[in-house]
């Protein structure tokens, strides 16, 4: 599975991105998808995750109620509907594709980076105050 994110820029606190993960590869809609973020001179964390049919999403706690994620099997693509973006926000977004298909986990499996297998290439999603 190669994976490819998008979407983002540079936006204002309090607007909105969608991000996109487009997967090329076959089975896409078996495997569990993360959203991760870094930050320069920071550990790599948890964003948002999706199960494989869609039906489990977790969220790291500062962006519940802002972040949505959703996915659609037909285009091979997951998004991440960001809302009321922060400042702390700012970071370089990375999707990734869990290393196994049709499987679902624990809430602590899906945040942990070790369960994805395949990651794509950052977008860069910068929130000026």
């Amino acid at each position: 599975v190669q994976l490819q994110a998008s979407g983002g820029g540079l936006v204002q606190a309090g607007d909105s991105l969608r991000l996109s993960c487009a997967a090329s590869g076959r089975s896409f809609e078996t495997y569990a998808i993360g959203w991760f973020r870094r930050v320069p001179g920071k550990e790599r964390e948890f964003v948002a995750a999706i199960s494989w049919s869609g039906g489990i999403t977790y969220y790291r706690d500062s962006v519940k109620g802002r972040f949505t994620i959703s996915r659609d099997n037909v285009k091979d693509t997951v998004y991440l509907q960001m809302d009321s973006l922060k400042p702390e926000d700012t970071a370089v977004y990375y999707c990734a594709a869990d290393k196994r298909r049709r499987t679902t986990y624990t809430e602590a499996r899906y945040m942990s980076s070790s369960l994805y297998a395949y990651w794509g290439k950052g977008t860069q999603v910068t929130v000026s105050s």
